[in-house]
Protein backbone atom coordinates (compact mmCIF):
# COMPACT_ATOMS: atom_id res chain seq x y z
CA UNK A 1 0.00 0.00 0.00
CA UNK A 2 1.13 3.32 -0.94
CA UNK A 3 2.57 5.48 1.99
CA UNK A 4 0.18 8.66 2.69
CA UNK A 5 2.30 11.77 3.46
CA UNK A 6 0.67 14.25 6.06
CA UNK A 7 -0.01 17.65 4.48
CA UNK A 8 1.07 18.95 7.84
CA UNK A 9 4.45 17.64 6.98
CA UNK A 10 4.76 18.98 3.80
CA UNK A 11 5.75 23.04 4.43
CA UNK A 12 8.39 21.54 6.98
CA UNK A 13 9.87 19.08 4.19
CA UNK A 14 9.93 22.01 1.57
CA UNK A 15 11.58 24.53 3.52
CA UNK A 16 14.34 22.17 4.83
CA UNK A 17 14.86 21.19 0.94
CA UNK A 18 14.78 25.03 -0.26
CA UNK A 19 13.81 27.36 2.42
CA UNK A 20 14.14 30.63 0.00
CA UNK A 21 11.78 29.13 -2.98
CA UNK A 22 8.65 30.76 -3.10
CA UNK A 23 5.64 29.15 -2.61
CA UNK A 24 2.98 31.74 -2.97
CA UNK A 25 2.59 35.02 -4.58
CA UNK A 26 0.06 37.20 -3.73
CA UNK A 27 -1.59 40.83 -3.31
CA UNK A 28 0.55 40.73 0.05
CA UNK A 29 3.91 39.67 -1.93
CA UNK A 30 5.77 36.58 -1.99
CA UNK A 31 5.61 33.43 0.50
CA UNK A 32 8.76 31.46 0.93
CA UNK A 33 8.51 27.46 1.95
CA UNK A 34 10.30 28.91 4.94
CA UNK A 35 8.32 31.65 5.89
CA UNK A 36 5.00 29.67 5.76
CA UNK A 37 6.26 26.78 7.88
CA UNK A 38 7.20 28.95 10.35
CA UNK A 39 4.00 31.18 10.19
CA UNK A 40 1.62 28.12 9.98
CA UNK A 41 3.23 26.27 13.61
CA UNK A 42 2.63 29.68 15.36
CA UNK A 43 -1.28 29.79 14.14
CA UNK A 44 -1.31 25.85 14.69
CA UNK A 45 -0.64 26.68 18.18
CA UNK A 46 -2.88 29.45 18.22
CA UNK A 47 -5.63 27.63 17.10
CA UNK A 48 -4.64 24.76 19.74
CA UNK A 49 -4.59 27.73 22.42
CA UNK A 50 -8.43 28.76 21.31
CA UNK A 51 -10.13 25.03 21.94
CA UNK A 52 -9.72 23.79 18.18
CA UNK A 53 -9.21 20.21 18.55
CA UNK A 54 -8.26 16.89 16.18
CA UNK A 55 -10.74 16.23 12.95
CA UNK A 56 -12.34 19.72 14.47
CA UNK A 57 -14.01 21.70 11.42
CA UNK A 58 -12.57 25.52 11.36
CA UNK A 59 -14.37 27.62 9.02
CA UNK A 60 -12.56 30.63 7.14
CA UNK A 61 -14.22 33.47 5.44
CA UNK A 62 -10.83 35.21 3.77
CA UNK A 63 -9.98 36.70 0.60
CA UNK A 64 -7.82 35.31 -2.21
CA UNK A 65 -4.30 36.17 -1.24
CA UNK A 66 -1.08 34.32 1.15
CA UNK A 67 -3.17 34.84 4.29
CA UNK A 68 -5.67 31.96 2.84
CA UNK A 69 -2.78 29.36 2.24
CA UNK A 70 -1.54 29.94 5.91
CA UNK A 71 -4.75 29.30 7.61
CA UNK A 72 -5.68 26.11 5.26
CA UNK A 73 -1.85 24.55 6.38
CA UNK A 74 -2.12 26.17 10.30
CA UNK A 75 -5.70 24.01 10.65
CA UNK A 76 -3.92 21.01 9.29
CA UNK A 77 -1.08 21.19 10.98
CA UNK A 78 -3.09 21.25 14.05
CA UNK A 79 -4.90 18.15 12.97
CA UNK A 80 -8.32 19.75 12.19
CA UNK A 81 -10.48 20.40 9.07
CA UNK A 82 -10.55 23.39 6.66
CA UNK A 83 -13.87 24.60 5.89
CA UNK A 84 -13.50 27.23 3.70
CA UNK A 85 -16.46 29.67 2.40
CA UNK A 86 -16.48 33.43 1.01
CA UNK A 87 -15.40 36.07 2.45
CA UNK A 88 -18.53 38.40 0.78
CA UNK A 89 -21.31 35.83 2.62
CA UNK A 90 -23.67 37.66 4.81
CA UNK A 91 -24.35 37.36 7.95
CA UNK A 92 -27.83 35.22 7.31
CA UNK A 93 -25.62 32.45 5.07
CA UNK A 94 -22.64 32.81 7.75
CA UNK A 95 -24.84 31.62 10.49
CA UNK A 96 -26.49 28.47 8.51
CA UNK A 97 -23.01 27.42 7.52
CA UNK A 98 -21.34 28.02 11.23
CA UNK A 99 -24.22 25.51 12.42
CA UNK A 100 -23.70 23.35 10.17
CA UNK A 101 -19.94 23.20 10.48
CA UNK A 102 -20.08 23.56 14.33
CA UNK A 103 -16.07 25.22 14.24
CA UNK A 104 -14.45 26.51 17.90
CA UNK A 105 -13.17 29.40 16.03
CA UNK A 106 -13.85 30.94 12.75
CA UNK A 107 -10.65 33.05 10.76
CA UNK A 108 -12.15 35.89 9.41
CA UNK A 109 -11.41 39.83 8.72
CA UNK A 110 -14.17 42.44 9.79
CA UNK A 111 -16.41 42.02 7.37
CA UNK A 112 -17.64 38.66 8.37
CA UNK A 113 -20.00 38.62 11.51
CA UNK A 114 -20.00 35.58 13.56
CA UNK A 115 -21.87 34.87 16.73
CA UNK A 116 -21.49 32.23 19.70
CA UNK A 117 -17.99 31.72 18.83
CA UNK A 118 -13.83 33.78 18.47
CA UNK A 119 -14.00 35.45 15.10
CA UNK A 120 -10.01 35.83 14.27
CA UNK A 121 -8.07 37.28 11.63
CA UNK A 122 -4.59 35.08 10.30
CA UNK A 123 -2.98 38.82 11.96
CA UNK A 124 -4.54 37.81 15.29
CA UNK A 125 -3.42 34.35 15.26
CA UNK A 126 0.07 35.04 14.31
CA UNK A 127 -0.17 37.72 17.13
CA UNK A 128 -1.25 34.71 19.49
CA UNK A 129 1.94 32.70 19.57
CA UNK A 130 5.35 33.05 18.49
CA UNK A 131 6.20 29.60 18.83
CA UNK A 132 7.53 28.85 15.20
CA UNK A 133 8.83 25.33 16.20
CA UNK A 134 8.46 21.84 15.04
CA UNK A 135 4.93 20.15 15.57
CA UNK A 136 4.00 16.80 15.11
CA UNK A 137 2.67 15.48 12.02
CA UNK A 138 -0.97 15.38 12.57
CA UNK A 139 -3.65 13.97 10.01
CA UNK A 140 -6.92 14.98 10.54
CA UNK A 141 -9.80 12.04 9.17
CA UNK A 142 -11.27 14.38 6.60
CA UNK A 143 -9.23 16.32 4.61
CA UNK A 144 -11.62 19.38 3.96
CA UNK A 145 -15.40 20.45 3.80
CA UNK A 146 -15.68 22.29 1.19
CA UNK A 147 -19.72 23.98 1.05
CA UNK A 148 -22.18 23.97 -1.61
CA UNK A 149 -26.06 26.07 -2.01
CA UNK A 150 -26.89 23.46 -4.99
CA UNK A 151 -30.28 24.03 -6.50
CA UNK A 152 -31.75 24.73 -3.16
CA UNK A 153 -30.05 27.60 -2.15
CA UNK A 154 -29.84 26.10 1.58
CA UNK A 155 -26.06 25.51 2.37
CA UNK A 156 -24.43 21.86 2.73
CA UNK A 157 -20.89 20.66 3.55
CA UNK A 158 -19.15 18.22 1.37
CA UNK A 159 -16.78 16.75 3.73
CA UNK A 160 -14.12 14.81 2.02
CA UNK A 161 -13.89 10.96 3.58
CA UNK A 162 -10.20 10.94 2.58
CA UNK A 163 -7.77 12.01 5.34
CA UNK A 164 -5.27 15.10 5.51
CA UNK A 165 -2.43 13.35 3.30
CA UNK A 166 -1.29 12.63 -0.01
CA UNK A 167 -0.13 10.28 -2.68
CA UNK A 168 2.26 10.78 -5.68
CA UNK A 169 -0.49 9.49 -8.09
CA UNK A 170 -3.46 12.25 -6.59
CA UNK A 171 -0.56 14.79 -7.22
CA UNK A 172 0.37 13.67 -11.16
CA UNK A 173 -3.09 13.46 -12.12
CA UNK A 174 -3.33 17.21 -12.55
CA UNK A 175 -0.18 17.56 -14.56
CA UNK A 176 1.76 19.42 -11.71
CA UNK A 177 5.18 19.04 -9.94
CA UNK A 178 7.95 20.67 -8.21
CA UNK A 179 9.04 23.06 -10.96
CA UNK A 180 5.26 24.14 -11.65
CA UNK A 181 4.28 27.61 -11.32
CA UNK A 182 0.29 27.69 -11.37
CA UNK A 183 -1.91 30.74 -11.76
CA UNK A 184 -5.52 30.68 -10.20
CA UNK A 185 -7.71 33.06 -10.20
CA UNK A 186 -10.84 31.82 -9.18
CA UNK A 187 -12.05 31.91 -5.59
CA UNK A 188 -9.43 29.33 -3.20
CA UNK A 189 -12.67 28.52 -1.28
CA UNK A 190 -14.01 26.71 -4.54
CA UNK A 191 -13.15 23.22 -5.58
CA UNK A 192 -11.42 23.72 -8.67
CA UNK A 193 -9.66 26.59 -7.18
CA UNK A 194 -8.64 24.90 -4.29
CA UNK A 195 -7.72 21.70 -6.20
CA UNK A 196 -5.67 23.90 -8.17
CA UNK A 197 -3.79 25.64 -5.66
CA UNK A 198 -3.25 23.00 -3.36
CA UNK A 199 -1.79 20.23 -5.44
CA UNK A 200 0.67 22.69 -6.70
CA UNK A 201 1.47 23.40 -3.29
CA UNK A 202 1.27 19.66 -2.11
CA UNK A 203 3.58 18.69 -5.68
CA UNK A 204 6.36 22.00 -4.25
CA UNK A 205 5.14 23.95 -6.94
CA UNK A 206 4.41 27.82 -6.84
CA UNK A 207 1.40 29.43 -6.60
CA UNK A 208 0.22 32.60 -8.38
CA UNK A 209 -2.94 33.41 -6.62
CA UNK A 210 -5.12 36.64 -7.95
CA UNK A 211 -7.25 38.61 -5.58
CA UNK A 212 -9.82 38.64 -8.13
CA UNK A 213 -10.65 37.62 -11.86
CA UNK A 214 -9.78 40.63 -14.22
CA UNK A 215 -9.22 39.38 -17.77
CA UNK A 216 -5.68 40.85 -18.78
CA UNK A 217 -4.53 40.40 -15.05
CA UNK A 218 -4.75 36.85 -16.08
CA UNK A 219 -2.59 37.03 -18.81
CA UNK A 220 0.23 39.55 -17.18
CA UNK A 221 0.21 37.05 -14.63
CA UNK A 222 1.00 34.27 -17.01
CA UNK A 223 3.67 36.31 -18.82
CA UNK A 224 5.48 37.82 -15.94
CA UNK A 225 5.85 34.48 -13.99
CA UNK A 226 6.36 32.41 -16.70
CA UNK A 227 3.53 30.28 -15.67
CA UNK A 228 2.95 26.78 -16.53
CA UNK A 229 -0.29 26.29 -15.45
CA UNK A 230 -3.25 28.17 -15.43
CA UNK A 231 -6.88 27.45 -13.96
CA UNK A 232 -9.90 28.44 -16.06
CA UNK A 233 -13.65 28.31 -16.16
CA UNK A 234 -15.88 29.29 -19.68
CA UNK A 235 -17.02 32.93 -18.33
CA UNK A 236 -12.82 33.48 -17.93
CA UNK A 237 -12.24 32.25 -21.01
CA UNK A 238 -14.79 34.35 -23.01
CA UNK A 239 -14.07 37.05 -21.10
CA UNK A 240 -10.06 36.95 -21.79
CA UNK A 241 -11.12 35.56 -25.64
CA UNK A 242 -13.12 39.10 -25.79
CA UNK A 243 -9.96 41.18 -25.14
CA UNK A 244 -9.41 42.98 -28.30
CA UNK A 245 -6.45 40.99 -30.54
CA UNK A 246 -3.62 43.71 -29.68
CA UNK A 247 -3.90 43.23 -25.66
CA UNK A 248 -4.11 39.22 -26.00
CA UNK A 249 -0.87 39.56 -28.58
CA UNK A 250 1.06 41.61 -26.15
CA UNK A 251 1.57 38.61 -23.85
CA UNK A 252 3.79 35.57 -24.52
CA UNK A 253 1.85 32.66 -22.79
CA UNK A 254 4.26 30.01 -24.38
CA UNK A 255 5.36 29.14 -20.92
CA UNK A 256 1.86 27.59 -20.74
CA UNK A 257 1.97 23.41 -20.33
CA UNK A 258 -1.28 23.06 -19.17
CA UNK A 259 -4.68 25.17 -18.94
CA UNK A 260 -7.49 23.68 -16.59
CA UNK A 261 -11.36 24.59 -17.32
CA UNK A 262 -14.09 23.06 -15.43
CA UNK A 263 -17.26 23.49 -13.53
CA UNK A 264 -19.61 24.95 -16.35
CA UNK A 265 -20.06 23.93 -19.66
CA UNK A 266 -17.88 25.38 -22.41
CA UNK A 267 -19.33 26.64 -25.86
CA UNK A 268 -17.69 24.44 -28.52
CA UNK A 269 -16.86 28.02 -30.16
CA UNK A 270 -15.33 29.14 -27.57
CA UNK A 271 -13.28 25.93 -26.87
CA UNK A 272 -12.33 25.80 -30.25
CA UNK A 273 -10.76 29.11 -30.27
CA UNK A 274 -8.59 28.52 -27.64
CA UNK A 275 -7.22 25.06 -28.71
CA UNK A 276 -5.87 27.34 -31.78
CA UNK A 277 -4.75 29.56 -29.19
CA UNK A 278 -2.66 27.39 -26.60
CA UNK A 279 -2.71 24.11 -28.51
CA UNK A 280 -4.70 20.72 -28.32
CA UNK A 281 -2.64 18.89 -25.84
CA UNK A 282 -2.24 22.27 -23.44
CA UNK A 283 -6.17 22.61 -23.27
CA UNK A 284 -7.49 20.51 -20.66
CA UNK A 285 -10.66 19.48 -19.43
CA UNK A 286 -12.07 17.83 -16.36
CA UNK A 287 -15.89 16.61 -14.92
CA UNK A 288 -16.66 15.60 -11.64
CA UNK A 289 -18.15 17.23 -9.01
CA UNK A 290 -16.64 18.67 -5.40
CA UNK A 291 -17.85 15.22 -4.56
CA UNK A 292 -14.72 13.65 -6.50
CA UNK A 293 -16.67 10.53 -6.79
CA UNK A 294 -15.77 9.91 -10.39
CA UNK A 295 -13.67 11.74 -13.20
CA UNK A 296 -13.58 12.24 -16.67
CA UNK A 297 -10.86 14.19 -18.85
CA UNK A 298 -10.47 15.26 -21.93
CA UNK A 299 -7.41 17.16 -24.39
CA UNK A 300 -8.14 19.77 -26.77
CA UNK A 301 -6.93 17.10 -29.23
CA UNK A 302 -9.25 14.72 -28.36
CA UNK A 303 -12.11 17.27 -28.29
CA UNK A 304 -11.83 18.27 -32.04
CA UNK A 305 -12.28 14.75 -32.34
CA UNK A 306 -15.44 14.28 -30.18
CA UNK A 307 -16.65 18.00 -30.39
CA UNK A 308 -18.51 18.30 -27.20
CA UNK A 309 -17.58 16.07 -25.22
CA UNK A 310 -16.15 16.18 -21.52
CA UNK A 311 -13.92 13.35 -21.95
CA UNK A 312 -13.93 9.63 -21.13
CA UNK A 313 -13.69 8.49 -17.43
CA UNK A 314 -10.30 8.15 -16.25
CA UNK A 315 -11.45 7.25 -12.44
CA UNK A 316 -14.16 5.58 -11.07
CA UNK A 317 -17.32 4.72 -12.94
CA UNK A 318 -20.27 6.84 -14.72
CA UNK A 319 -23.90 5.65 -16.02
CA UNK A 320 -26.44 7.11 -17.41
CA UNK A 321 -29.65 6.07 -16.44
CA UNK A 322 -33.32 6.77 -17.81
CA UNK A 323 -36.63 8.36 -15.48
CA UNK A 324 -37.13 4.79 -14.37
CA UNK A 325 -33.90 3.87 -13.12
CA UNK A 326 -32.51 1.70 -16.18
CA UNK A 327 -29.58 2.41 -17.28
CA UNK A 328 -29.53 3.38 -21.28
CA UNK A 329 -27.28 2.73 -24.02
CA UNK A 330 -25.32 4.99 -26.18
CA UNK A 331 -26.39 7.44 -27.25
CA UNK A 332 -29.52 7.76 -25.28
CA UNK A 333 -29.89 11.33 -23.36
CA UNK A 334 -30.34 10.24 -19.15
CA UNK A 335 -29.05 11.29 -15.74
CA UNK A 336 -25.58 10.79 -15.17
CA UNK A 337 -24.87 8.18 -11.73
CA UNK A 338 -21.15 7.98 -10.32
CA UNK A 339 -19.31 5.64 -7.94
CA UNK A 340 -16.17 5.41 -6.71
CA UNK A 341 -13.68 2.21 -8.09
CA UNK A 342 -13.20 -0.22 -5.42
CA UNK A 343 -9.45 1.47 -4.54
CA UNK A 344 -11.31 4.09 -2.81
CA UNK A 345 -12.09 2.10 -0.44
CA UNK A 346 -16.23 3.48 -0.05
CA UNK A 347 -17.76 6.84 -1.37
CA UNK A 348 -15.03 9.86 -1.02
CA UNK A 349 -17.81 12.15 0.56
CA UNK A 350 -20.19 12.32 2.67
CA UNK A 351 -23.11 15.69 3.71
CA UNK A 352 -23.79 17.09 5.97
CA UNK A 353 -27.11 19.39 5.34
CA UNK A 354 -28.41 17.12 2.52
CA UNK A 355 -29.45 13.53 1.06
CA UNK A 356 -27.73 12.27 -1.93
CA UNK A 357 -29.71 11.07 -4.41
CA UNK A 358 -28.75 7.19 -4.97
CA UNK A 359 -29.20 4.13 -6.17
CA UNK A 360 -28.60 0.72 -4.97
CA UNK A 361 -24.99 -0.37 -5.66
CA UNK A 362 -23.06 2.44 -4.67
CA UNK A 363 -24.53 4.86 -7.36
CA UNK A 364 -25.00 8.41 -7.07
CA UNK A 365 -26.17 11.13 -8.79
CA UNK A 366 -25.07 14.93 -8.83
CA UNK A 367 -27.78 16.00 -10.68
CA UNK A 368 -26.18 15.95 -14.28
CA UNK A 369 -27.91 15.06 -17.45
CA UNK A 370 -25.98 13.71 -20.58
CA UNK A 371 -25.48 10.86 -22.97
CA UNK A 372 -22.25 8.52 -23.88
CA UNK A 373 -21.39 7.70 -27.08
CA UNK A 374 -20.10 4.35 -29.00
CA UNK A 375 -16.31 5.39 -27.67
CA UNK A 376 -17.22 6.04 -24.14
CA UNK A 377 -17.18 9.50 -24.36
CA UNK A 378 -19.38 11.71 -22.38
CA UNK A 379 -21.32 14.54 -23.88
CA UNK A 380 -23.26 16.48 -20.61
CA UNK A 381 -26.84 18.41 -20.69
CA UNK A 382 -27.97 20.40 -17.76
CA UNK A 383 -28.71 19.99 -14.51
CA UNK A 384 -31.67 17.66 -14.15
CA UNK A 385 -33.68 20.82 -12.33
CA UNK A 386 -32.94 23.48 -15.22
CA UNK A 387 -34.27 21.22 -17.91
CA UNK A 388 -36.98 23.14 -19.88
CA UNK A 389 -39.85 21.24 -21.23
CA UNK A 390 -41.51 23.01 -23.83
CA UNK A 391 -44.51 21.53 -25.60
CA UNK A 392 -43.12 18.50 -24.89
CA UNK A 393 -39.55 18.95 -26.14
CA UNK A 394 -36.54 19.16 -24.05
CA UNK A 395 -34.59 22.62 -24.10
CA UNK A 396 -31.20 22.73 -22.14
CA UNK A 397 -30.38 26.20 -21.12
CA UNK A 398 -26.65 25.52 -21.92
CA UNK A 399 -27.32 24.96 -25.50
CA UNK A 400 -29.01 28.68 -25.80
CA UNK A 401 -26.61 30.35 -23.38
CA UNK A 402 -23.84 29.51 -25.99
CA UNK A 403 -25.71 30.26 -29.23
CA UNK A 404 -26.54 33.91 -26.69
CA UNK A 405 -22.51 34.20 -26.38
CA UNK A 406 -21.26 33.84 -29.84
CA UNK A 407 -22.78 37.31 -30.04
CA UNK A 408 -19.68 39.86 -29.32
CA UNK A 409 -22.08 42.50 -27.80
CA UNK A 410 -23.03 39.85 -25.11
CA UNK A 411 -21.53 39.57 -21.85
CA UNK A 412 -23.27 36.78 -19.80
CA UNK A 413 -26.15 35.20 -19.98
CA UNK A 414 -28.71 33.22 -18.09
CA UNK A 415 -31.68 31.17 -19.63
CA UNK A 416 -34.91 29.79 -17.87
CA UNK A 417 -38.47 28.75 -18.32
CA UNK A 418 -40.99 30.56 -17.27
CA UNK A 419 -44.66 29.44 -17.22
CA UNK A 420 -46.72 29.74 -20.55
CA UNK A 421 -50.34 28.78 -21.15
CA UNK A 422 -49.87 27.47 -24.72
CA UNK A 423 -46.19 25.69 -24.48
CA UNK A 424 -46.04 24.77 -21.10
CA UNK A 425 -42.68 27.16 -20.61
CA UNK A 426 -41.28 29.72 -22.61
CA UNK A 427 -37.43 30.39 -22.70
CA UNK A 428 -36.24 33.57 -21.24
CA UNK A 429 -33.23 35.09 -21.64
CA UNK A 430 -31.92 36.89 -19.07
CA UNK A 431 -28.65 38.96 -20.57
CA UNK A 432 -25.74 41.15 -19.46
CA UNK A 433 -24.67 43.39 -22.81
CA UNK A 434 -21.99 45.10 -23.45
CA UNK A 435 -22.69 48.96 -24.88
CA UNK A 436 -24.67 48.79 -28.02
CA UNK A 437 -26.04 45.38 -28.29
CA UNK A 438 -29.56 45.44 -30.25
CA UNK A 439 -32.59 43.03 -29.80
CA UNK A 440 -33.24 42.80 -33.10
CA UNK A 441 -29.67 41.75 -34.13
CA UNK A 442 -29.37 39.34 -31.40
CA UNK A 443 -32.73 37.70 -32.14
CA UNK A 444 -30.92 37.34 -36.39
CA UNK A 445 -27.95 36.21 -34.48
CA UNK A 446 -30.30 33.24 -32.58
CA UNK A 447 -32.17 32.29 -35.65
CA UNK A 448 -28.92 31.47 -37.41
CA UNK A 449 -27.62 29.34 -34.03
CA UNK A 450 -31.01 27.57 -32.98
CA UNK A 451 -33.92 25.83 -34.01
CA UNK A 452 -37.44 27.98 -33.55
CA UNK A 453 -38.54 26.37 -30.34
CA UNK A 454 -35.12 26.59 -28.75
CA UNK A 455 -35.19 29.76 -29.07
CA UNK A 456 -36.00 33.04 -26.22
CA UNK A 457 -39.36 34.15 -26.57
CA UNK A 458 -38.61 37.05 -24.06
CA UNK A 459 -35.37 38.66 -22.66
CA UNK A 460 -34.39 41.22 -20.04
CA UNK A 461 -31.91 43.10 -20.37
CA UNK A 462 -29.13 43.62 -16.87
CA UNK A 463 -26.21 45.72 -15.36
CA UNK A 464 -23.85 43.08 -13.65
CA UNK A 465 -22.68 39.74 -14.46
CA UNK A 466 -24.58 36.33 -14.02
CA UNK A 467 -22.53 34.03 -13.02
CA UNK A 468 -20.23 34.17 -9.75
CA UNK A 469 -16.24 33.32 -9.62
CA UNK A 470 -16.53 30.05 -10.12
CA UNK A 471 -18.64 30.41 -13.02
CA UNK A 472 -21.69 28.72 -11.28
CA UNK A 473 -25.37 30.19 -12.12
CA UNK A 474 -28.36 29.14 -10.16
CA UNK A 475 -31.28 29.15 -13.01
CA UNK A 476 -33.61 28.44 -10.59
CA UNK A 477 -33.02 30.94 -7.70
CA UNK A 478 -33.41 33.32 -11.25
CA UNK A 479 -36.49 31.63 -12.05
CA UNK A 480 -38.14 32.01 -8.40
CA UNK A 481 -37.39 35.74 -7.93
CA UNK A 482 -38.77 36.34 -11.26
CA UNK A 483 -41.65 34.00 -10.48
CA UNK A 484 -42.05 36.02 -6.96
CA UNK A 485 -42.23 39.21 -8.64
CA UNK A 486 -45.19 38.70 -10.90
CA UNK A 487 -46.82 36.69 -7.88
Amino acid sequence: MTELIPLASLPARFAAERPDAIAVTSASGDLTWGELDRRTNRIARALEALGVRANDFVTLALPNDACFVEAVWGIWKAGATPQPVSWRLPPAEVAGIVELANPPVVIAGPEIQVVGRPRLSVADLLAASDDAGPLPDRIALHANALTSGGSTGRPKLIVSNEPAAVMEGKISSWRVGPDSISVVPGPLYHSGPWGGAFTTLMAGGRLVVLPRFEPEAVLQAVATHRATWLYQVPTMMGRIWRLPDDVKAAYDLSSLQSVWHLAAPCPPWLKEAWIGWVGGEVLMELYSGTEGIAVTKISGTEWLAHRGSVGRVMSGEMKVVDAEGRTVPAGVHGEIYLRPGAERGGMPYHYVGAEARAQPGGWESLGDMGWFDAEGYLYLGDRRTDMILVGGANVYPAEVEAALGQHPLVLSSAVIGLPDDDMGNRIHAIVQPAAGLDLDDLQRHLAEHLVGYKRPRSFELIDEPLRDEAGKVRRSQLRDARLAATS
